[in-house]
Formats: structure tokens, sequence, C-alpha cells
């Protein structure tokens, strides 16, 4: 049905509508008409469809299998609209559908979450709205309003966005952090050289992504949750080191400051193309996290990785990769785990068939799923649909 409709949208002269960057061509025009003013819009469909096909908790259930999100931004360079040197602001809204948990309360029992696209029944949430610009220098900047740290610390070249790489929550965030909902927080960074920073963070450790974040930073309890990391590139590898604090009472005690450390580095082993920034090529990712296990149910965590762009001759844009993590329980957890790990292995290929259109299969292998030795194996496998609008 959509395939069909497509040549309804209008399209640059010349250019096929399956060669354009967007389905509608920047909204029929709008972008390049609001490009003097600093202003560009985006829009993305992420759909998912997942099934158990042995294991896990059930293979009959057919609830959560359907999940869709949209991804709503706004960028906006206050230079060009203010005269705000070197300043910009960005936001950034979701929705999706339907109201579940995926397949993961239904079929598999994880406990990290195989489809991390799902935000539940709802129809526009802004998640992000910050500005960012130069604070003070040139090499120290300022970002300041409601901020997702997930898309911030812990980052990674080929395992961070669960719409166009892996889907497993623990292929795209460290489960040891207790990173907050998007919600009021300040982050610094500073460059100390061209390839070296260090960045310090403050957030609501109590937000909630769907409010503004007013009623949970300023009322109540005043809990923060706190962040350093340093990073640097070296050639094509960019190595990251971080710490983490969480004030909020935890474990049957309730002990405060809870802390924790990070690393996450990825590489560009082998480029196709040197010298080019197309992407070609062998790259690879490692994390690793530790949580203090009085206090936290997961108290270690490692993944590794790789993804190659390019693999087959004439599909320069295509994605081959496959993803290992493994989470450690805590003897002491609150959960009454039988088993004292869980580990996935996730493989997904995303097949460009256009630039705004991409369609990736992709299979899951769940060990232990929930830590529960009474719960067999689960495999599951999936298709997400991708359109950028």
């Amino acid at each position: 049905m959509v395939l069909l409709a497509l040549t309804g949208f209008c399209q640059a002269e010349g250019e096929s509508i399956w060669q354009q960057e967007t389905l509608t061509n920047g909204f029929w025009g709008l972008n390049d008409r609001l490009a003097p003013s600093g202003i560009e819009i985006g829009l993305g469909l992420t759909a998912a469809y997942q099934t158990n096909v042995h294991g896990g908790t059930s293979t009959n259930d057919r609830r959560g299998r359907h999940l869709s999100r949209y991804d709503l931004e706004m960028s906006m360079d206050l230079e060009k609209l203010l005269g705000i040197e070197g300043g910009s602001f960005f936001v950034h809204g979701w929705g999706g559908w339907p109201d579940t948990e995926g397949i993961d309360g239904h079929s598999v029992g994880s406990a990290w979450g195989i489809n991390a696209l799902t935000v539940g029944n709802r129809s526009l949430d802004i998640v992000e709205a910050f500005y960012e610009g130069p604070f003070f220098s040139d090499n120290l900047t300022i970002a300041v309003g409601k901020l997702d740290f997930t898309g911030i610390f812990d980052a990674s070249e080929y395992a961070d966005d669960e719409c166009s790489q892996f889907l497993n929550a623990s292929l795209v965030d460290d489960p040891t952090i207790p990173f907050p909902s998007q919600g009021l927080g300040v982050v610094l960074t500073y460059n100390l050289t061209e390839s070296w920073y260090i960045m310090a963070g403050v957030a609501d450790a109590q937000a909630d992504n769907r409010e503004n974040g007013f009623r949970t930073t300023f009322h109540d309890e005043d809990y923060f949750f706190y962040a350093l990391e340093t990073g640097k590139t070296i050639g094509s590898g960019t190595y990251r080191v971080g710490l983490w604090n969480d004030p909020q009472p935890k474990g049957s005690d309730n002990k405060r400051d809870d802390v924790g450390v990070y690393t996450s580095c990825d590489w560009l082993v082998y480029q196709e193309n040197p010298g080019a920034e197309d992407g070609q090529g062998l790259g690879t990712f490692f994390r690793y996290g530790y949580a203090d296990d009085k206090r936290n149910d997961i108290t270690g965590f490692w993944s590794i990785g790789f993804q190659y762009q390019g693999l087959i001759e004439g599909r320069n844009d295509d994605i081959l990769a496959l993803g290992f993590a493994k989470g450690v329980f805590s003897d002491k957890a609150s959960t009454a785990y039988t088993d004292d790990y869980e580990s996935v292995f996730e493989l997904y290929y995303s097949a460009a068939i256009s630039p705004w259109f991409h369609i990736s299969p992709n299979i899951q292998y769940v060990t232990n799923p929930g830590g529960d030795k009474t719960i067999d194996d689960a495999v599951i496998l999936g298709l997400r649909v991708r359109v950028i609008f």
C-alpha cells in the first residue's frame, strides 16, 4: 500500500524518487525554504515485527509482536535566527503504538528488553528540547534543557540507535548505568585538544519523559544523576571512560550514593575508501560496565560486535552487523534470579532500498532469559522497516 502511493509525492527535477534523501524531498521543498533561516525539520517512522520461534515463555502468544514509533525533530541555528554565535536549539518528540512492552512480557521474559523501540501508545512526547552553544570559551560548550543522557554519555558509533542499528536494549545502552528518563539537565563539554574531550553532566534522576520536567526536578526529593566522561580519538578509533553517581536510596538497606564505571570504544578497523567519509568498511565496538552489587541487580556487563558497511558489491549503504552482550546478576539482587546471567546474540542486515527506505531482517538468540533457569533459551525472528519522510 505504501509503495503504490509513492508516485503521488513530488520529486526534484531529473531525480528519481528512489534517489531522494527523503520520501517527501524535504517536505516538498519546505526544508530548502527554511534553510536560510537556519531551521530544519525531520520525520522518521520505524516499525518492527518480532516473533519468538523457540524457547522463552511462549511461542504461541501473539501479543506485542508489532511495534511502531515515529520521531519528529527540529533543529534551529540560532546564529542565523537570532545572531547568537555558535548557538543552536534542538527539539525531539516521539510517539508510538500499540500500548505494549513488545513480546518480552508475553513470549520471552528478557531482563534487558529485546526491542528498544517501545514507547507505548503515545501520541507525542517531547523528549528533548535543549540549547547548545559556546560557554565563555570556544573550547567549552554547554547543553541545557530537556536532555537524553543515553544519547550523550556511553556513546558508540555502531551500537547506539535502535531505529537503525541493534534492536536489543543491551546493545543500545549499558544496563549497569541507571540512566534517568529524558528530563531537565545540563552538560558541559571541554575540548582539551581536537581529539580529546572531557564531559560532565547532571540530570533529574526522577525524570518522566512524558512531562516537561519541572515537577520532578523542583518538587519532592532533590535527586540528581551525575556523570563524568573523557574520550579521545586515536586514528580511526574512539575510546571513552566514564563514572556515574546516583544518590537515590537503593537495595534492602536503602543505601545512597550509588557509583559505577564504564568504558565504550569503537574502531573503524578497515576502510574500503581511505580518506573518504562514506563509512564503508569494517567497524567494531566494545562496552564494559560495573555497578555495586549491594545496590544494583546487574553488577557487571560487557558487549562486543562489528558492522560491515558495503559488504556486497554495488550495495554501498547496506550494513551487516553482529553483536553479543552479557550481563551478570548480583547475588544480593532484589529479584530472585535462579541463574547468574543473561546473554544475547543479535544479527541484522540493513538493506538500503533507497536513502529514505531501509529494511532490516533481524535474529536474536537469548540465553537464560530473565536469569531464570526454568525458561529455555529463546530465538526471536524480526523485521524492521524505516522510512525517512
